[in-house]
């Protein structure tokens, strides 16, 4: 059996419901073509991981290829549903938190994602079938979805670039732009809930850093870019080769971002993004910049399933939205549960285009 079209679940049910959720998890799954494994193989593709409370304990992945969803039941309703969900997907590493709540006369399940994506559907006695179908529905796609985290590095940029460019410098003054803009929200304190060791396997996994989310980037010419670096702080962008990557192109065959950097320096890894910014890029010649913030404009197209920041499939998603737009090098496309991508000739552009129309709190929607 291929690993790729297996899953399993991991951890104990304490609870009659999680019993029967986890019965019904594994007869819808396969159902729609997965294969129940008793262990977790190498390369199996998903894996449902029951929480202890007490005791959030991780999955430890053998291939970037498995998809963890952690389950946890809480009986009593918290007063930030959000807060008291989002460490409990950090602390499993997870790629998904199902959040299970039951309140006195109806239960929810939350959807929580690395990105802060958060909305719930409602468990209904009387539509079981419909319930797991929804359930499937909401994972299946993302849970199937490629990763491209991998960074090939050459020391080979160019010594003239080492201090960077006038383009640098005007993602420098972009970045302090958006953080006035208050468009820089810090992520979830992740370091006080993970050991270093966690740490450093969650970047591994899926790219997260820390400082603040968001992502620029500016075209250099025909075929590279400049992009920020994952988990610096976009306010000070100064340092080639560690806050400020030279992306020269995507080697498909081991899934990596090809990166220039200078001979004299240990990098930072590249944003996740930096896929999604290639290929708008690659296709857009009079695009000569791309801004990713974690924030909502009204009356935008958007994408219809939340697939997860570095994969192929939002990558090319966001690539179609961005070519059936009236002007490819002016889009602005939502990301669903997620943010925006917005491309223009250049930063300035961008900028002129959003202040005063971006809404800070994305909506949320299953």
């Amino acid at each position: 059996m291929d690993p790729l079209n297996q899953f399993t679940v991991t951890g104990e049910p304490k609870s009659p419901f999680i019993t029967w959720f986890i019965d019904g998890l594994k007869k819808k799954f396969s159902q729609e073509g997965y294969a129940y494994s008793k262990e977790a193989v190498d390369n199996i593709r998903v894996v449902f991981n029951i929480l202890d409370e007490e005791k959030p304990r991780p999955f430890r992945r053998k291939a970037q290829a498995t998809f963890v969803v952690s389950i946890i039941e809480k009986n009593s309703v918290p007063d930030n549903t959000f807060e008291s969900a989002y460490p409990y997907l950090i602390r499993s590493l997870s790629n998904h938190l199902m959040y299970i709540l039951h309140h006195p006369d109806k239960t929810e399940i939350y959807f929580v994602t690395p990105e802060q994506g958060f909305y719930k559907i409602i468990y209904e006695p009387d539509a079981e079938e419909s319930f797991f179908q929804n359930v499937y529905e909401r994972l299946e796609p993302i849970a199937s979805s490629q990763l491209v985290i991998n960074n090939n590095f050459h020391d080979n940029l160019q010594k003239n670039l080492w201090n960077g460019n006038q383009k640098t410098k005007k993602m420098y003054t972009s970045g302090k732009r958006l953080d006035a803009m208050n468009l820089l929200p810090a992520p979830f304190p992740i370091d006080n809930y993970l050991t270093s060791r966690d740490m450093r396997q969650l970047k591994k996994l899926y790219g997260i850093g820390g400082l603040s989310y968001g992502n620029l980037s500016h075209r250099e010419d025909e075929n590279n870019f400049w992009m920020s670096a994952s988990g610096v702080n976009k306010a000070n962008l100064q340092v080639v080769g560690k806050d400020l990557l030279y992306i020269t192109g995507f080697n498909s065959e081991n899934n990596a971002m090809e990166i220039s950097i200078p001979s004299n320096i240990s990098p930072r890894r590249a944003s996740v993004d930096a896929i999604e910014h290639w290929m708008i890029y690659r296709e857009h010649e009079n695009v000569g910049a791309i801004v990713h913030i974690h924030a909502w404009m009204d009356g935008i197209k958007a994408t219809e399933i939340n697939y997860p920041c570095g994969t192929i499939q939002l990558a090319e998603t966001v690539a179609e939205l961005i070519r059936k737009s009236e002007d490819p090098s002016r889009a602005i496309i939502g990301l669903k549960n997620h943010g925006l991508t917005i491309t223009g000739r250049d930063l300035d552009d961008i900028f002129e285009r959003i202040e005063g129309r971006v809404i800070s709190q994305v909506p949320m929607s299953s």
